[in-house]
C-alpha cells in the first residue's frame, strides 16, 4: 500500500511558501503490536506547526528536512493490532499530513473517538477537537474562570479564540475579543462577545482595550504574545490570570521576538501567568468534550471553520493561516465527501 505524504523540503524564512513543502509517495510499513492503521479523513491545521519548521528546540522537536509535517489527524481504522480499536472505528492522534497514518501508544492524544452522527467530522478537528478542548482547559483549568469576570481573548476570531470567547460568555462573563480587522470584529460580536478591539485600526491599543474593560481584565487568554501581550499586562485587574496558549505573533520570526517591556506589571498587579499544553490535562478531557458537544448540538456555540479539500492543497491552507487570512479553525478534508459544519 502506497502512502502520499507532505514533507519539509526546505526551512521557511518568515511566512512559509509552497517551495518549503514536497509531496512524496512511500510504502506503508507493517503494523507492530499495539498499533493502528487509519485512512485519514480530516487534518487540523495549527499555527504551532510553524515553530517546528525552524531548526530550533521548543516543546516539540523540530521537523527534519524530508520529515513529515506534524498535525492532529482523524481517520477511519483500516487495520488494527490494538485491542482498543476495531476496523471502522475512528482514530485521532498527532501524526502528520499524509493519507494513511499509524497510531501507536506513543502518539500524543491517541484516541478511539466516539463520533456523534449529528456532528460533522470536521468539527472533531476544530471546536470539538483540540482547538476547542484547548480553549476549555485554558479557561477552566489554567485560568480558573468564575462567573461575573471580565475575560479578554486575543486572536478572538481564530480557532481557539473564537471558542474561548464563546465559552467565557456561556459561563456568564463579559468578553472582549482582540482581532486584526473590521470583518473579524463583526464576526466575534456576532458570536456574542460583548466588544471587539481591532488592534490594526487604532494608534492607542491600550486606550481602546481600557475603554472596553475599564475595570481591567480578570483573565487574559493569550493566543498571540508580542505587542498585544505587552499591552495587556498593565491592563490586568489585581490578581488577574494570563493564560498563555500561543505566541503566533512570533512564529514567523522566532529569532527576533517582540521584547516585553511591561513584565514588571506581573508584580504590580500580582498576576498569575501560566503556559499550558492541553494534552497534559487528560483529567478534564471528557468534561471538555461533553460540554462542547452539547453546546454545538444546542446551537449555543457556533463553530467557525474554513475548509480546504485535498492532501495536495494542505500547504496552501497552512500558508493562508500563517498569513493571517483565515477565521475560525483551518481544516483540510482529504476528500469532498466528508461533511463540514454548515454543509
Amino acid at each position: 500500500m502506497l502512502n502520499r505524504r507532505v514533507v519539509l523540503n526546505s526551512r521557511p524564512t518568515g511566512v512559509p511558501v509552497p517551495e518549503n513543502f514536497r509531496l512524496v509517495e512511500e510504502p506503508v510499513r507493517e503494523l507492530a503490536d499495539g498499533e493502528v492503521l487509519i485512512e485519514n479523513k480530516v487534518f487540523a491545521i495549527d499555527p504551532a506547526t510553524r515553530g517546528m519548521l525552524d531548526d530550533r528546540e521548543s516543546y516539540m522537536k523540530p521537523v527534519e528536512i524530508g520529515g513529515l509535517i506534524p498535525t492532529m489527524v482523524l481517520g477511519r481504522v483500516v487495520k488494527s493490532r490494538n485491542p482498543v480499536f476495531r476496523e471502522g472505528d475512528y482514530g485521532r492522534g498527532y501524526v502528520g499530513w499524509e493519507r494513511y497514518s499509524i497510531l501507536n501508544p506513543s502518539n500524543i492524544a491517541m484516541e478511539n473517538l466516539r463520533v456523534d452522527p449529528q456532528i460533522p467530522l470536521t468539527a472533531y478537528m476544530g471546536a470539538l477537537g483540540w482547538s476547542g478542548i484547548t480553549a476549555y482547559i485554558g479557561l477552566q483549568k489554567i485560568g480558573e474562570m468564575r462567573s461575573g469576570e471580565t475575560v479578554v481573548v486575543s486572536a478572538a476570531a481564530g480557532a481557539v479564540g473564537s471558542v474561548a470567547g464563546q465559552i467565557a460568555k456561556l459561563r456568564g462573563n463579559r468578553v472582549v475579543g482582540i482581532v486584526g480587522s473590521a470583518a473579524k470584529a463583526d464576526i466575534v460580536t456576532g458570536l456574542g462577545m460583548d466588544a471587539a478591539v481591532n488592534y490594526r485600526a487604532t494608534d492607542d491599543l491600550a486606550g481602546a482595550i481600557r475603554a472596553a474593560c475599564p475595570g481591567g481584565a480578570n483573565i487574559y487568554f493569550d493566543n498571540v504574545g508580542g505587542r498585544v501581550l505587552d499591552t495587556m499586562l498593565p491592563l490586568m485587574a489585581d490578581f488577574g490570570r494570563v493564560v498563555v496558549c500561543g505566541m503566533v505573533a512570533n512564529y514567523n520570526n522566532a529569532g527576533d521576538p517582540y521584547p516585553l517591556r511591561n513584565l514588571w506589571q506581573v508584580l504590580v498587579h500580582r498576576i498569575t501567568m501560566r503556559g499550558f499544553l492541553a494534552f497534559e490535562h487528560p483529567e478534564i478531557l471528557a468534561e471538555a468534550e461533553e460540554s462542547i458537544a452539547g453546546w454545538i448540538k444546542s446551537g449555543q456555540l457556533k463553530a467557525l471553520e474554513n475548509v480546504t479539500t485535498g492532501l495536495e492543497n494542505t500547504p496552501a491552507a497552512f500558508i493562508r493561516l500563517m498569513s493571517g487570512e483565515t477565521t475560525g479553525k483551518t481544516v483540510v478534508r482529504l476528500d469532498d465527501d466528508v461533511a463540514t459544519l454548515g454543509a
